[in-house]
């Protein structure tokens, strides 16, 4: 992308120099019409470089898209290799060794979980494009938040760094219950939850709460990561944005988690946050009025 940027350039250059040129020896081929030549010339150069500056900008911005567009497509790649791969070896394992039925019933588990993963990928991919096209409808009901929270948890807890301490930490209020989208908003738990795990390091904690106050209904999820430095915060909703730059970026991820809890809290007039957690970390708040 370098060289176009060059012969854009080169190209203004030059029709500024040739303009310049040209109404050089129009004043001195007419001098007693100086002040209109100027005047028009002016006029034309501001025209032209407003023109020219817009141009810069919308190039610069496809640019930016496409390379996270194939950021994107390279996440995706490794995002579905890695579990596939898993999968595959649990598999093969299982069909070329023999295995005590506990082992197999382990293995399969783990095989689940890579499934659930692709899953969570999967179904983020389809919803981010029906919101983008705005053919999904978000269908509303009344539901169990709690429940739904607590599904999510249980589905993602990781404990193998201590059996005697767990790496999601919830406290969930009992029997809250909200109006809204059930299959939207479990992707919206799902990819907070998913995020404060990714960013965290090994084994650190994750704590997820869900309480109610002054009649609207909170669910946080704060980690104890990398933290998302202040002019991030309002950028890491867009499509395809993610923390850091591509090559210090050492989390996987596809930049359409963030980008779908956004839309999807929106179309329900819910609020979300980001606040810095003490001593390190991010705090996401979600409040539904």
């Amino acid at each position: 992308m370098k060289r176009p940027f060059v012969i854009f350039y080169a190209l203004i250059i030059y029709a500024i120099a040739e303009l310049f040129w040209w109404g050089y020896m129009l004043v001195r081929l007419q001098p007693n019409r100086f002040g209109m030549i100027m005047g028009e010339g002016s006029v034309f150069i501001v025209v032209f470089l407003v023109g020219a500056i817009s141009l810069h900008k919308s190039i610069n911005k496809e640019r930016k898209l496409q390379d996270q567009k194939r950021n994107f497509l390279l996440s995706v790649t490794h995002e579905l290799k890695s579990p596939l791969a898993s999968i595959k070896l649990y598999l093969e394992t299982i069909q070329k060794r023999k295995l005590e039925h506990s082992q197999i019933l382990d293995f399969a588990g783990k095989c689940l979980l890579d499934v659930d993963r692709l899953n969570d990928m999967v179904e983020n991919m389809l919803l981010a494009a029906k919101i983008e096209n705005s053919s999904y409808t978000f269908p509303k009901e009344q539901f169990n938040l709690s429940m739904l929270v607590d599904g999510v948890v249980n589905r993602l807890q990781i404990n193998r760094c201590d059996f005697k301490e767990q790496l999601i930490n919830a406290e969930i209020e009992p029997k809250v219950e909200i109006t809204g989208d059930k299959f939207a908003l479990t992707s919206v738990v799902t990819n907070l939850i998913e995020n404060a795990v990714k960013y965290s390091s090994p084994c650190a904690e994750v704590n997820v709460r869900l309480f109610r106050k002054d009649g609207e209904v909170y669910l946080l999820v704060a980690d104890h990561g990398i933290g998302i430095a202040d002019n991030e915060k309002t950028r890491i909703f867009d499509k395809f944005y993610r923390v850091g730059s591509e090559d210090t970026r050492n989390t996987k991820g596809t930049g359409l988690g963030l980008y779908i809890v956004k839309q999807v809290l929106d179309k329900h007039q819910a609020r979300i946050e980001v606040k810095d957690n003490v001593p390190a970390g991010s705090v996401f708040e979600v409040v539904f009025g």
